[in-house]
Order: structure tokens, then sequence, then C-alpha cells
């Protein structure tokens, strides 16, 4: 195939390494040019092999009136998001989002409506969803084999994060620049996960604690508990501050139960379904009989080039991508949501008030303080 000519808009460090997939993992991308008013920036892309003959533009407006390109990834700061994938869609540009795609569902609606307008393709980079095991996990969910869900359990406690890493820049851990902690930095990731192999629940409501673990403004320790409109219950557990940490999903079903946890995918399968069981067993004490087996696949992981891959599959033949941008509504939905939730004291139900969000979001950003930034080299390599 004609390889998709791609730009790339924030060299930090997640932008650099995808400008390092791109042109090393995904023969179907281009790297063709990149904006940046940075000049070690410029360099820096310049040194990587295959970098000498990308072109470098002082402005996104810049690089798309050049025709130099026909998508562009976006890996800056959380807060431009929106207006910068606005942009390219007004200039006619296929965009591929950094998670997540906005700070709050308001500006996330507005920028799904400036995806259908432009008629271009629209993708988020949730390339966890390219993951072996929770591919697994979301074809057992949607085939039905198990029954339905009773009970949803994420704990993702391992995202541990150093003062350092929240000093090594001012937009980090603010309302202002960020726009949030955990919720909006890390778990974005596991948020979309729940929801895309689980469903979006009814109602939230999630304790938050603000700078707990570090001198920081947003949180970095979430417990949320949420309700499904079947009844069904779920947990979501998330902090920067632990250590070792845990990585648990776990999906309890009325046939059985779903676990991934330390690399590996386990299916515990009921003889007869629970529900059944209750009403017919007549010992008291007994448990429907299970068989548990291990289904962990053995496949590759693709992760950043497998979403980049699909993107530019879909851009020329039409394929699926990975997750489209669209869907990234919701999981800001469940983040935006707990903060609600926190700061009202209150139990949420989706969809809620928007402008709501948004209003309260604003005053905690008027009063983020400056912040000391440090000079310091991240390792990109301990994120997802």
């Amino acid at each position: 195939m004609e390889a998709v000519r791609f730009g790339i808009v924030g060299l930090g460090a997640m932008g650099l390494d995808h400008a390092k997939t791109i042109l090393e993992r995904v023969p179907e991308a281009e790297l063709c040019a990149v904006a940046t008013r940075n000049p070690a920036h410029a360099q820096q892309i310049r040194e990587l092999p295959g970098g000498q003959n990308v072109r470098v533009f002082e402005s996104p407006e810049a690089m798309y009136a050049s025709g130099a390109i026909e998508a562009v990834l976006i890996a800056t700061p959380h807060r431009l998001h929106v207006a910068q994938a606005t942009q390219a869609f007004e200039a006619g540009v296929h965009v591929l989002l950094e998670k997540p795609m906005g700070v709050c569902t308001q500006e996330v609606r507005a920028l799904n409506e400036a995806a259908d307008r432009s008629g271009k393709a629209f993708g988020a980079m949730f390339n966890v969803r390219t993951h072996p095991a929770y591919v697994r996990m979301k074809q057992i969910v949607d085939s039905g084999e198990l029954g339905e869900i009773r009970r949803t359990n994420v704990i993702i406690t391992d995202w541990f994060r150093a003062q350092s890493y929240y000093d090594s820049g001012a937009w980090r851990a603010t309302f202002r620049q960020d726009g949030g902690g955990v919720l909006l930095n890390q778990a974005p990731h596991n948020l979309d996960l729940w929801q895309w192999i689980c469903g979006m629940p009814a109602r939230v409501r999630a304790f938050c604690g603000f700078g707990r673990w570090h001198d920081i403004e947003v949180e970095d320790d979430v417990t949320a508990y949420v309700e499904y409109a079947n009844g069904a219950t779920g947990t979501f557990i998330t902090c920067t501050g632990e250590a070792p940490g845990t990585n648990r999903f776990e999906i309890s079903f009325d046939g059985g139960q779903l676990v991934y946890e330390r690399g590996h995918l386990t299916l515990s399968r009921l003889d007869v379904p629970a529900s059944r069981f209750i009403r017919e067993y007549e010992g008291g004490f007994g448990k429907p009989g299970v068989t548990v087996q291990e289904i962990t696949p053995q496949a590759e992981y693709p992760m950043h080039a497998g979403v980049i891959r699909a993107f530019a599959r879909h851009i020329r033949f039409g394929e699926p991508m990975i997750a489209d941008g669209r869907e990234g509504l919701n999981s800001l939905m469940l983040s935006n949501a707990m903060l609600l939730s926190a700061w009202t004291d209150e139990t949420v139900q989706l969809p809620f008030d928007d402008a709501r969000f948004a209003r309260l979001l604003a005053e905690h950003a008027a009063k983020s303080p400056e912040k000391r930034v440090r000079a310091i080299q991240l390792n990109v390599s301990q994120s997802f």
C-alpha cells in the first residue's frame, strides 16, 4: 500500500517516541513532517534513523498549508488537544489523538462534532486495546458465553510516580494546564478498557485523594463504585503513590469469571449458572462446580505501532481502527464523573451535566498555584 503521510504535533517524550515508532516499525506510515519551534526537538528528529528527510515546520498551520501530510498525530499537553485536533480537521487532515481526548466532556462533544463535519478519520491512541489478553476478554464478554455480567473490579495501583515526575513540567499535575491527575494522565487506558469490555455504568460514586501521596493539587488516589443498568456493580481503584502496586482486571458473570493479573488470563467456568444453582440446589452450603483454565493468548502486543498501523489502513482501505476517537468521550465521562462525585460528595448519574463539571473544573484551575519545574529525563518505556 502507499504509505500514509504523517506529521506530528508535540515532540515531548511521547511525541518523540511516536516518531521513532513510525520511522522504525510502521511501513504503512511515512513520517514526513513535524511542527515545533524547539531547535532541540528538531535536532532529535534529524538524528533518528530515517529522520533526515522529515520536514520541520514552526507551526501546525504551516505544516497543514504545505500539503506535506495527510494525517497528524497530536501528542501535546491535554489542555491543547481539542483546539489542535479541531484545527487539523478544519485543515482537512486526518487526526490520531493521544489520550485523553480533552479534559472535560463538554469540549470533547464539540470535538466529536468537528470530526463529523470534516469527514476525516479520527482515531484515539488507546494502545492497550491491542493487548492480546484484553482483546480475548472482550471477545468472551461480547460472545455472551458466560452469561450476564454481575460485577467488575479494576485495581490499577502500579502507576507509581515519584515527585520528580510531577516536577518535570509546569503543566503536569495542575488543574489549569493538565486538567487532572491519575484519572486523566495514567488511568485513561484502564478506564477505556473497562468501558470497552464491560460497557458504561449508569451511576458513579467516587472518593479522591488530592495530593495524598505527592506535593500536587490534583488527584493521585481514587476509589470509585459504580452501578450498571442491569443491576451489576463495579469498583475502580487507582493511584500513583502505592508500590509495588496491583494490576488486576476481574469480571464476574452468572456463568463464571475472568481475571487478568500478572500476565495471566484465567477463565473460571461454572458447571451450572449461579442463578440457576441458587434456585435449584437443596443442600444449603453447596456451590456450582467450576473448571479453571489459563487462556493467556500467545500473541504479539503491538502497542502504539498497532494503533498507527490500523489507523493508516483505515485511511487507505476503510479497515477498522483500534479506537475511534469519538469513543474517547466514554473514558473521559468516567473520569469527569469521579471528580464531580468527589467534589460534590454526590452519586453522579451518567450522563451528567457537562456544563456543571466544566464550571467546577474552571474554578479549580483558577486556583492552580505556580509550580517548580525540574529538568529530568523521563523514561517513556515505563508508561503504557
